[in-house]
């Protein structure tokens, strides 16, 4: 039977998935961010490009090298799932 604690723990589970798939991306897109920033600012040339094309080349360069990681942790995730499916159908045939 599909309880309360499996839910949560498997919405928990995802949460912090999340967090370890994008948390990465985001600080260094932020930190990349930050230090175009203090550029501008101390040059005082403010274009839009110079912020947006040096964060995409680093959030395509970093899902590059860690794609492996993110896909094998998606894949433990699913699988994790697929196995509370089989618990809950094999316990509700019984």
């Amino acid at each position: 039977m599909l309880t309360e604690d499996i839910v949560l723990d498997i919405f928990r589970e995802a949460l912090i998935l999340v967090i370890k798939l994008a948390g990465p991306l985001l600080l260094i897109s932020m930190a990349v961010g930050l230090v175009i920033a203090i550029i501008q600012a101390a040059t005082q040339v403010h274009e839009q490009t110079l912020t947006f094309v040096p964060k995409a080349l680093t959030i395509v360069v970093l899902l590059l090298l860690l794609a492996p990681m993110m896909m094998n942790s998606c894949q433990a995730f699913v699988l994790r799932i697929f196995d509370v499916i089989n618990q809950v159908s094999t316990q509700t045939v019984l």
